[in-house]
């Protein structure tokens, strides 16, 4: 992505994954997404995404299910909720059919997702539906009544 289309209107992605192969997965997909632009940052651990949330601000976190030394996100995702990031997290998994999965809410996560299912329109669906909701016209109120 340009430096022109990462701008203020750009959404801010932490992704964080041990794989980095993960990462540069998903950066060839989401350099076909272009409304909106997104910039995304990599964290290779809890602890790097502990520090890049200390240093900015991101809008969405994509975390993957298991990273060492940590079991699942069970232990990851109420660290990152610990440190004061309040916006979105997805959970980014192989397999999200197993039991655990279910009580995702309970960790402090908005939603999971197959590693399978992540393309252009999903990455859109979900910035639209956590980042940036558009509340149809219908149904905001009119003040100036």
């Amino acid at each position: 992505m340009s430096a022109a289309a990462i701008g203020r209107d750009a959404v801010k992605l932490l992704f964080v994954d041990d794989e980095f192969i993960e990462f540069r997965s998903l950066k060839k997909t989401i350099a076909t997404l272009t409304d909106p632009p997104v910039d995304m940052v990599y964290a290779q651990s809890v602890s790097d995404a502990l520090a890049k949330l200390a240093t900015g601000s991101f809008d969405l976190i994509l975390l993957d299910n298991r990273l060492l030394p940590n079991d699942d996100f069970r232990q990851t995702a109420p660290k990152l909720r610990a440190a004061g990031y309040t916006g979105p997290i997805g959970i980014v998994s192989m397999d999200v059919s197993d039991g655990y999965f279910q009580q995702f809410q309970d960790y402090g996560v908005d939603f999971r997702i197959g590693k399978d299912e992540i393309d252009v329109e999903t990455l859109q669906h979900i910035i639209r539906e956590y980042v940036r909701y558009d509340m149809p016209d219908v149904w905001k109120d009119d003040y100036n009544v």
